[in-house]
């Protein structure tokens, strides 16, 4: 099933939240990777909640822009509390997972590569499943930021194909998705190389 998030009438005509279930799990079915469900569902609610752009977005003297993940570090370093520094980790981890599968168009304007949103938003992650609360309550959420941490790539693959359509349209599709599989060895973007001829190795093959 191909998805397209150019439809004028997908915010219209149908449930966001079940719109994202759908094509988060024909995703994963063509990866063939094995996800927690739980995490399956963070990131469909991730998902839902950033299709509203104050979501994403913030008010300044400047207008509205999103905040770079450096300050957003920042504030978690500077935090006076645990839990006020697990807030900003958490708004780290899933903006940048978000941005660099979903929104990956706003990294090409970027100063910064989508390497430096996966690495930024592996180590929040990490740093969250480290640190978060073992109550009973916080325990599942635990396993999901443990598991995107291990498996961000794999994530931001399978966001990158409910993005995109299952054509290459021209040679800068193929450029940015060689330059995407040589910084970060995206999986998802070697098998769509290797699809459309321009990779001929098998994916046990590593890159130099």
């Amino acid at each position: 099933m191909t998805h397209s998030i150019d439809n004028a009438n997908l915010i219209t005509n149908l449930n966001v939240n079940e719109y994202f279930h759908d094509a988060i799990h024909d995703a994963i079915s063509h990866q063939s990777i094995y996800p927690k469900e739980e995490t399956v569902v963070y990131i469909v609610n991730l998902l839902t909640y950033f299709t509203l752009s104050e979501n994403i977005y913030e008010e300044s003297l400047s207008g509205r822009s999103s905040k770079p993940l450096a300050i957003i570090y920042k504030d978690a370093v500077d935090a006076l509390s645990h839990e006020e520094k697990n807030v900003h980790l958490r708004k780290l981890g899933d903006i940048a997972l978000v941005t660099s599968g979903f929104f990956a168009g706003s990294i090409e304007r970027s100063v910064v590569g989508k390497d430096y949103f996966i690495s930024m938003g592996g180590n929040a992650y990490s740093s969250l499943a480290d640190n978060y609360p073992r109550t009973t309550m916080d325990k599942g959420l635990c396993g999901v930021f443990s598991d995107l941490a291990d498996h961000f790539i794999h994530y931001v693959d399978v966001l990158t194909e409910v993005r995109e359509s299952n054509e290459l349209k021209d040679d800068r599709d193929v450029l940015s998705l060689y330059e995407s599989w040589l910084k970060t060895g995206s999986e998802y973007a070697r098998k769509r190389l290797q699809e459309n001829g321009v990779l001929t190795f098998p994916s046990g093959n590593k890159r130099h």
